[in-house]
């Protein structure tokens, strides 16, 4: 398939984690194109997350749960792809307010969908799904392909479930330019709610003298994983040439146990760890097993990771250690 262009592009939840890091990649590799992004009005993390980028994108507060907020963002900026990154995303914490996730996660992809067709136009939309839709799988079914049933887990994965099924409702409903990704475990430092980030900045601040003991939950989990800047380039290639309509696993090739994640941390460390269970973050259902099949996605675009493990292990150790000794510093002061 000959690669799509665009000139306008739009990332919802462009303050967050992913959407921060999607919105550098576009800037520093298609500086051709002009790159809008929605913020929560009440965000405490987007001027931050964004500091790279400031002045190279154009961001828009709104409530997505507000579909005249949205439906006017659309209207004024008529963009030629979306990428849809907002939702809420901690799973652990899904299970407490498991109605506001569902309720908001359903309801502002619902709403992005219906503000597109209101305001007449075309993109091309793509839907940032999550391996969490599959569930607690079988060892048969490993590794996972996009055929695989969905059995989500927790209230978050099955909101992400809606989300994916929204979309490819809407592909065969009224022919939108749809592609749902599938993102398997990418490794982002800018996401303090996910195991390899927490316990980076754990280790970090045991080093600075600022925490005693590694908390943790369950270490036996299996997950595959890949650096969030290759996470990144893969949906701008999922944007340029997959298939309307069609599910793509996204995923990496290095496969461990979140124990033997933690470990590799341990071992970096300038000071000696000591690691203990907190039973609150333990999960009432957990997902143990998840190693994506990724060859759908590779043939459709050729996409292959670019960054080694050990260069993303090192990075988001890196950036753990600038943000603890900066937090140290403003703790001082």
């Amino acid at each position: 398939m000959e690669k799509r262009v665009f000139k306008k592009v739009l990332i919802t939840g462009m303050g967050g984690s992913g959407g921060s890091y999607l919105a550098d990649f576009i800037v520093e590799n298609h500086p051709q194109v002009e790159v809008h992004g929605l913020v929560r009005w009440h965000s405490t993390t987007a001027n931050h997350n964004l500091e790279k980028v400031a002045g190279r994108v154009r961001t828009h507060e709104c409530d997505m749960t507000d579909f005249s907020s949205l439906w006017g963002v659309l209207q004024d900026v008529r963009p030629d792809a979306i990428f849809h990154l907002a939702s809420y995303s901690n799973v652990r914490t899904s299970f407490q307010t498991p109605l506001s996730v569902v309720q908001n996660n359903v309801m502002i992809t619902a709403n992005l969908l219906e503000a597109v067709r209101a305001a007449g136009i075309d993109p091309v939309i793509q839907l940032c799904s999550t391996s969490e839709v599959y569930g607690q799988v079988r060892p048969e079914e490993v590794p996972i392909r996009e055929d695989n049933p969905f059995r989500p887990s927790s209230p978050y994965a099955a909101s992400k479930a809606a989300q994916d099924l929204l979309g490819f409702s809407y592909f065969r409903s009224y022919q939108m330019k749809i592609i749902r990704t599938r993102m398997f475990t990418y490794i982002n430092p800018r996401r303090r709610d996910i195991f390899a980030t927490i316990f980076a900045y754990q280790v970090a601040r045991i080093e600075a003298g600022l925490q005693d003991v590694l908390l943790h939950g369950n270490l036996d989990s299996v997950r595959t994983i890949i650096d969030v800047r290759d996470a990144m380039n893969s949906y701008w290639m999922a944007l340029e040439r997959c298939s309307y309509g069609e599910a793509y696993n996204i995923g990496g090739t290095t496969t461990m146990t979140v124990g033997e994640f933690l470990q590799l941390l341990i071992k970096q460390s300038r000071v000696p760890i000591r690691t203990k269970v907190d039973p609150s973050l333990l999960r009432p259902a957990d997902v143990t097993l998840q190693i994506p099949c990724v060859d759908k996605f590779r043939q459709a675009t050729g996409w292959e990771p670019r960054h080694s493990f050990e260069d993303s292990f090192r990075y988001l150790l890196e950036c753990a250690r600038r943000e603890v000794e900066k937090e140290k510093r403003d703790g001082e002061k």
